[in-house]
């Protein structure tokens, strides 16, 4: 009896040693008890592309002209409520011109619609900036609002006063 008690605790043991090598093999080719249900690999074998960046959201009228604005002011020295002329007329321009840009007109219609939006700016600015500052803001406007420019002008204009 001895003997086959002995036989048996071998048997047993041996089976446990087998079953404990061979859990990593099982595990490679079905999976583990974390979340791969016996069924492999769930991942595709095709490379995954890059996430592509989401496009930024085109900025609207206000945000163009709040960019900007401090700029603006400071090169001009605009005070409050000359400050809110400008900006409330250079929102409604900004506003049209991508109106124009949506609507896809032919270009000498647009070149058309795009000088009337300019002539009804620099109306509206005339009549709501002393004139020094409305010439100022046309001076800024023809650089493009690049205010280095404007600030090199004036500094070689002191120079020559001098």
């Amino acid at each position: 009896m001895n003997t086959i008690m002995k036989n048996t605790q071998t048997i047993i043991l041996f089976t446990l040693l087998i079953g404990l090598f061979s859990m990593p093999t099982l595990e490679a080719q079905y999976g583990n008890r974390y979340g791969n249900n016996g069924y492999g690999r769930r991942q595709s074998t095709l490379p995954q592309a890059q996430e592509t960046p989401k496009k930024e959201d085109p900025l609207t009228a206000e945000e163009l002209v709040d960019e900007r604005m401090p700029s603006i002011t400071e090169s001009i020295g605009l005070n409050p409520f000359e400050e809110a002329v400008v900006r409330t007329t250079l929102i409604n321009s900004v506003r049209k011109r991508m109106e124009l840009r949506i609507l896809n007109l032919d270009p000498p219609k647009m070149q058309e619609e795009l000088q009337k939006i300019v002539a009804n700016q620099n109306e509206e600015l005339k009549s709501g900036l002393p004139e020094d500052k409305f010439v100022a803001f046309q001076e800024l406007q023809e650089n493009r609002f690049n205010t280095k420019k404007a600030k090199k002008k004036k500094k070689k204009k002191k120079k020559s006063k001098e």
